[in-house]
């Protein structure tokens, strides 16, 4: 008898067992199960297909010739789908060809619960997404294209697509163009979707020790910086092509669309990215 457990002592009757909103791992799924709960229903992480657009993307590892560049877009979003929750997957980039974009998307459709392009969505000569998805129409679905009032990632594009209406999400191309629309836009899709808190990153207050000289009037902007302890210095330039400058940031700085500079020592908007 002293070697028996007294009923109920695990989860007793009435006790709440897990509460809504609980991600599913393996001691949870066994609690489920030691209760003799068969089935509970649940939020899936979304399938997101990651695909970059241009002829002018190499993948790494493979030399690059006149006028390329190597992808990392798809690289990078992919790891921005995966770091948000879901199950990602990366296509290989894409050319500037409206029958390739079609095939390749009418392909990816059977396993995504959104797309992710980047890429051919400005106004320039090989804008491809946009002028291909502009005349979706019917059953093929709906998108369509906007200029926002921020800096980095100005021209964005959203829709639905396929008959089963996926929702797909056109980024610029620019590589911190398209991280920054992915944290702005694209997280906090995918977190609601999962049912998750919180759904946009964190956001506080901070002294900004540099002064920023200019900021475009009528525009949000979103600076690199690195945050530490109510400070944070601005990372790199304002140009939307410098990688090394977003991978030694771990936030934005935010500056307001009113404001066309920002002198040392003033308090500001920053958005933690870690």
């Amino acid at each position: 008898r002293g070697h028996v457990r007294a009923r109920g002592s695990d989860v007793a009757a009435g006790e709440l067992a897990l509460a809504a909103g609980t991600i599913l791992g393996p001691p949870q799924i066994g609690l489920l199960a030691a209760i003799g709960r068969a089935t509970v229903t649940v939020r899936p992480r979304p399938r997101v297909v990651v695909m970059s657009t241009g002829s002018e993307l190499v993948q790494p590892g493979v030399a690059l010739g006149p006028g390329e560049i190597h992808d990392s877009n798809s690289f990078a979003l992919t790891a921005c789908a995966r770091d948000a929750g879901a199950i990602a997957y990366r296509v290989a980039a894409v050319e500037d060809d409206a029958d390739t974009l079609r095939s390749t998307l009418e392909d990816q459709l059977v396993r995504a619960d959104a797309v992710v392009t980047s890429g051919g969505v400005s106004v320039g000569a090989y804008d491809v997404v946009k002028e291909t998805l502009s005349g979706l129409a019917g059953e093929e679905g709906s998108v369509s294209f906007r200029r926002l009032a921020m800096q980095p990632g100005k021209p964005q594009g959203f829709g639905l697509v396929g008959p089963d209406r996926v929702p797909l999400l056109a980024l610029p191309g620019n590589p911190v163009s398209s991280y920054v629309s992915f944290e702005l836009f694209v997280r906090p899709a995918i977190r609601a979707l999962m049912g998750l808190d919180p759904i946009d990153r964190v956001t506080v207050r901070a002294v900004c020790a540099d002064a920023v000289a200019s900021s475009p009037q009528g525009r949000r902007q979103y600076l690199r910086g690195r945050y530490e302890d109510g400070t944070v210095t601005v990372v790199g330039g304002a140009g939307s092509h410098l990688v090394k400058a977003l991978a030694d940031a771990n936030a934005l700085i935010v500056v307001p669309e009113e404001t066309t500079a920002v002198e040392a020592g003033t308090e500001v908007d920053v958005v933690l990215l870690d």
